[in-house]
């Protein structure tokens, strides 16, 4: 294949190629929120290409590796205020724990890029260029290693490629096989495009259509209404209370933490159906709060019909455990959600006893959280129920898939607080925006600090309350019924497609027919 001769020299120069590598993730970074700069998505990967291309297998890891490592490594700086600033980790055990973090991500695209040149080598066809390489192995490892990367060790899918394109014709393929379906087309759009810049005119005419196929086919997914509209519409109340970080376990600043949440209930209360407060908004235990603060806001606030939904720490005395929970407040009996998909070394430790307390990350008086069991469907009202989810748990597809069909809408509960002022609250607000596309259902995000929003349906913003505002919004929700692909079948289809396109290639010992 035919490069240009800076591309050609930084392939050639070891030296040179893993700070190009480096840099080329970093620049990925853009793609994604905040910066949006979507056609990045499709390039840089293909940069990555060109530079592993030629190379040995193991030359090929280490530029993967560089490329994963600035990607991770510029994308979650906000790492570290997590670690050091709110965790109060010191600078030593914070950028350590980053750079393995770091690392351990970057392993994957060495994975990819060893991989791809070991069994699917640059050997030119009939084109000049191994179109199988680039079409179909390069996209089906590419997504293969994505989805890895979000269930091995608790998993941690953050930056998949799909998540930059929800703005995107491409993200009508959400709904049928969720973000990885995504993820693959976007690789694979890559492909058609080196193919139409470096192969003959017969190549890149099949390559030119390829591309064409591929648009046309998301462009009339996004027409497709995969969920209709059921029911009355639901008047939700979104309450953002922004108390710091470095403040919201203090005893001292709790009856402060207390009153900003009564205060801006009351001021939406009459117009509301649901309120919804975040992620552990009451520093407190359940058992703490039952007879005062949650018995007074039924029996004094909520009329009979409406219902408060917050985030609340349980203790189950009789196992000693705890849960970080959702409970509805309002109605008959108090209804619990307990978080299933808890964060490594932020909710429970996978270490000795011995180490334990060392790692301990978070200011909380308490252990480590048990994980919840069971599906995530909510039952609001007699009828109406919503799929809930909780901060972490939004970054993975499938969660949300579990309370589907029944459920009529998502709740995301969250706090962002450990982001601090960086990127990490947009990033994650758009990877939340993918759960409402992918089920075809409107959702309902309320953080500690921000973002707090609307979704709708098709993963559009209705409504957002930007980071640091303290504030409650109003607005109103249609449940939906019906199913998408992806409710009812989850990764399954993408993730065998990938597997298909992958080994049913010729290996290595006749890659260039």
């Amino acid at each position: 294949m035919r490069l240009p001769h800076f591309i050609e020299a930084l392939r050639k120069e070891q030296r040179l190629a893993l700070p190009a590598a480096f840099a080329l993730g970093g620049l990925l970074v853009l793609a994604f929120a905040p910066f949006h700069l979507f056609p990045l998505a499709v390039i840089l990967p293909l940069a990555l290409l060109w530079l592993i291309d030629g190379q040995s297998p193991r030359v090929a890891a280490w530029r993967g590796f560089a490329f994963g490592f600035g990607l991770f490594g510029i994308g979650m700086h906000w790492l570290y205020i997590s670690l050091h600033v709110y965790g109060k980790a010191p600078v030593i055990l914070a950028v350590f724990l980053m750079i393995c973090l770091v690392a351990l991500m970057a392993a994957y695209y060495a994975g990819f890029a060893w991989l791809l040149n070991r069994y699917w080598p640059a050997a030119p066809g009939p084109a000049g260029v191994n179109w199988r390489r680039y079409l179909l192995a390069a996209p089906a490892l590419w997504v293969l290693l994505e989805y890895m990367r979000g269930w091995f060790l608790s998993g941690f899918p953050w930056f998949s490629l799909g998540y930059s394109q929800l703005d995107t014709w491409l993200a009508g393929f959400a709904p049928v096989g969720g973000v990885f379906m995504v993820s693959l087309f976007v690789m694979m759009l890559g492909g058609a495009l080196l193919l139409c810049i470096s192969s003959g005119l017969k190549f890149r005419a099949a390559a030119a259509a390829i591309m064409m196929a591929i648009l046309s086919a998301s462009y009339w997914l996004q027409a497709v209404q995969w969920t209709h509209p059921t029911g009355n519409a639901i008047k939700v109340a979104l309450v953002q209370g922004n108390i710091p970080q470095d403040k919201k376990w203090l005893p001292e600043y709790r009856q402060r933490t207390i009153d900003t949440y009564l205060d801006l209930t009351r001021d939406v209360l009459h117009d509301a159906d649901l309120v919804i407060w975040p992620e552990a908004a009451i520093p407190l235990l359940y058992s703490q709060l039952d007879d005062t603060l949650f018995m007074h806001i039924e029996d004094e606030m909520l009329a009979p019909e409406q219902r408060l939904v917050t985030g609340v720490l349980v203790h189950d005395r009789e196992r000693g455990v705890y849960y970080n929970s959702a409970v509805v407040i309002g109605g008959a009996e108090r209804r619990f959600y307990h978080k299933r998909h808890l964060v490594p070394f932020g909710e429970y430790f996978p270490v000795p006893d011995s180490v334990r307390e060392w790692l301990r990350l978070m200011n909380l008086p308490y252990s480590d959280f048990e994980a919840g069991e069971g599906d995530n469907r909510l039952e609001l009202w007699p009828g109406v129920s919503a799929a809930m989810l909780i901060c972490y748990e939004a970054v993975f597809g499938s969660e949300a898939m579990d309370a589907m069909p029944e459920a009529g809408f998502v709740i995301n509960i969250s706090n962002d607080g450990w982001f601090g002022e960086s990127i990490g609250p947009k990033q994650h607000f758009q990877i939340t925006r993918m759960r409402a596309k992918e089920a075809a259902r409107p959702l309902v995000r309320v953080t500690n600090t921000g973002i707090s929003g609307l979704l709708a349906f098709d993963g559009g913003k209705l409504l957002s309350m930007p980071v640091s505002e303290t504030a409650a919004a109003m607005a109103s929700i249609e449940p939906r019924t019906g199913g998408s692909p992806y409710g009812s079948h989850g990764n399954l289809v993408v993730w065998a497609t990938c597997l298909l396109l992958a080994f049913s290639m010729p290996k290595r010992k006749d890659a260039s027919a």
